[in-house]
């Protein structure tokens, strides 16, 4: 298990292999070919403020490689607007999935859900 938050966390030679493998998938990324490589697993995008780019991005990639996505983009129809807090959302999602994407307007918010999470915590923006 590895929480993505910042770049910093991989080394130069870590990049330039996501860029290598990245390269392979383009096919993929643009619906010419098909890929079962996360078929049966689940992503969780909770984004507690909007972003249509980031999250549709997201949610398309795990599409393409044959996952499925659940979670929300704002958070007028969730608990958080009864008082749950980040770690209870986060401990709640990561019951259900395989990976969680966060955006939160909040500086640091990605890196205090890892202490929460069960499975990776991906960035989508905090602060």
């Amino acid at each position: 298990m590895r929480h993505v938050i910042s770049v910093q966390d991989f080394s130069a030679e870590e990049i330039i292999g996501i860029l290598d493998r990245a390269e392979t998938m383009v096919d993929i990324a643009r619906g010419k070919a098909v890929s079962e490589t996360l078929k049966g697993k689940v992503l969780a995008c909770i984004f507690f403020e909007p972003s249509t780019r980031t999250r549709l991005s997201f949610e398309t990639a795990m599409n393409r490689l044959g996952g499925g996505v659940i979670g929300f983009a704002g958070t007028e129809a969730t608990s958080v607007v009864k008082g749950e807090t980040l770690a209870d959302t986060i401990r709640m999602v990561s019951g259900y999935a395989d990976a969680v994407v966060l955006r939160h307007p909040r500086e640091g918010a990605a890196k205090l859900a890892t202490r929460f999470s069960d499975v990776p915590v991906l960035n989508a923006g905090d602060g």
